[in-house]
């Protein structure tokens, strides 16, 4: 197509998406956004959520999964404002995402219209990176572009363009995507001498995060774990799994709380924190931060984290460039491995009466494939996936990092998209709590549409069950009930063939098994509502 009078500002956009391989539109669309979808192009195909928070939930799995800048389509103020929850949740996810929001016309703005986003820009923030509404029609191709290359800088993160209504069929001129290196090299001397503490300390711990696994440095993690014979914990209230958890290195997850921290980190003399906070808590603590003698380096692509680090050496860049640095490094003096963690007891199938998450997580463990993607948004249950349902390949956990629910099952969506047109074929398993799937129930809906081979999980325990746990240390009694908590009456079966969307209840250990595999072999989406105690 030649640049000209007739080519638009909405031919300009699409091209440029073509070029930037964002061939998928997510949305959930309004009036202002209309002009946008006229002459649809037929390589782009539009995902449609039933909620403004599942477009971007499926978006963010969708981007998390194919490593590239989801596109996802906003309607105005009221659009935006409801899908907030899932851009707060993108953001501290790092994941690259471009929102366009409709605006209305040009010449309405001056008399605040009907639908009318007053302060577009200022809406999303602080959660995105950049926002902006373009001052000319023609540059709204460019300022998508800009978007894209802020979207994909580490830390990754989303961004929003407000577009006029009237803007699209304005005309523009062809924009070419250019070749920007995300990659940033880090400080060589500092790099080399946290080389050279690793070298020379006695009982080196690692600290890994998020960003290990979504730099691609899962391989080069644990080189340089084996090379160091560095016991590895998971940061706090991790969104993606960055080590396997079935290493005779692995140490389990770190508490997100600071005495708990210290002392499962107690007798090691250094800390390496890689692609983490140093250190994410929960609750409010005191003490040190690190256990006597103990000496902390921090490794992270994000300028924010290393800022507010309490202690420490400090150095940003890449993840998976850093990681292959260190492993340039000059070895470290023999060293004998460390202490395995002991073997946990199996769980128990109950005699009577409902299942133990424990238990449940134990026979998924047994029958799914160990390529399966685990998505999690099971707060109270997530504990018992640690103990039993252990995550051993790069890019097979996914949770969300800003502890807002309403991500899981939408984002299941969007990875299982993913796979599906990427090759790849890596089932996803959406596990997930009664509560939490209150949140986005509407993901079930277009996950039936785009015949997707997944399986989605309910843990039915009728409460909300992490705010039962969190009681006692807000000062309620141990048999105290905290009001709002409790959720009877709701099932997920008949919730789900309302959208179309096959469904099972398990109520007994008897069942499990047998449902699990059913489950796990639909080639359409199946939805189990699993009764635990």
């Amino acid at each position: 197509m030649s640049d000209g009078p007739e080519y638009t500002v909405r031919e300009a956009v699409f091209d440029l998406l073509r070029q930037l391989d964002i061939k998928v539109i997510f949305g959930n669309p309004g009036s202002t956004e209309l002009p946008f979808f006229r002459s649809f192009p037929e390589d782009f195909r539009y995902v449609l959520g039933l909620q403004e928070l599942v477009a971007v939930g499926m978006a963010d799995g969708h981007a998390q999964a194919a490593h590239n800048a989801a596109l996802v389509n906003l309607h105005s103020a009221a659009g935006v404002g409801h899908a907030m929850g899932g851009i707060f949740t993108a953001f501290k996810n790092c994941t690259p995402m471009i929102i366009t929001a409709g605006q209305q016309a040009r010449s309405m703005q001056p008399f605040d219209p009907f639908l009318h986003s007053a302060q577009a820009t200022l809406l999303p923030q602080p959660y995105v990176k950049w926002s902006v509404e373009p001052a000319r029609a023609e540059d709204v191709p460019q300022a998508i572009a800009r978007a894209y290359y802020i979207a994909m800088m580490p830390p990754r993160g989303p961004v929003l363009v407000s577009i006029p209504a009237d803007d699209w069929d304005r005309p523009a001129t062809r924009i070419s995507a250019r070749k920007v290196s995300t990659a940033v090299m880090a400080d060589t001397a500092m790099l080399c001498g946290i080389g050279a503490a690793l070298q020379a300390c006695a009982r080196p711990a690692f600290v890994v995060g998020d960003a290990v696994d979504r730099d691609l440095a899962w391989d080069a993690m644990v080189a340089l774990a084996e090379r160091h014979q560095a016991r590895v914990f998971a940061s706090p209230m991790m969104g993606r799994c960055s080590f396997p958890e079935d290493h005779r290195l692995y140490a389990g997850v770190l508490p997100a709380a600071r005495e708990g921290i210290v002392q499962a980190l107690d007798g090691h003399d250094l800390v390496l924190v890689v692609g983490a906070p140093a250190f994410l808590n929960h609750i409010e603590g005191h003490g040190p931060v690190l256990p006597a003698g103990a000496s902390l380096f921090q490794v992270v692509d994000d300028p924010t984290l290393a800022a507010w680090a309490p202690v420490g050496t400090a150095v940003v860049g890449s993840i998976r460039l850093c990681v292959e640095g260190l492993l340039q490094c000059p070895p470290p003096v023999i060293r004998s491995q460390p202490a395995v963690r002991p073997a946990l007891s199996p769980a128990s199938a109950p005699a009577g009466g409902r299942m133990s998450a424990d238990y449940v997580m134990q026979v998924l463990h047994e029958v799914r494939s160990p390529d399966d993607i685990i998505v999690e948004e099971a707060p109270s249950s997530r504990p018992a996936m640690q103990r039993y349902l252990p995550i051993t390949r790069s890019a097979g956990f996914f949770a969300c990092s800003s502890g807002g629910l309403g991500f899981g099952m939408a984002a299941a969506v969007g990875l299982a998209l993913a796979q599906n047109q990427g090759g790849q074929r890596r089932r996803v398993i959406a596990v997930i709590g009664d509560g939490s799937a209150m949140y986005a129930p509407q993901a079930l809906w277009s996950a039936v549409q785009l015949k997707l081979p997944m399986t989605f999980i309910i843990l039915r325990n009728g409460v909300y069950a992490a705010m039962h746990s969190f009681a006692g240390r807000f000062g309620f009694a141990p048999d105290d009930i905290p009001p709002g908590t409790l959720l009877p009456g709701l099932d997920y079966v008949l919730l789900a063939q309302g959208q179309g969307c096959d469904a099972r209840r398990v109520s007994s250990a008897a069942q499990l098994r047998s449902a699990l595999q059913e489950a796990l072999a639909s080639t359409v989406p199946l939805l189990l509502e699993i009764e635990i105690a």
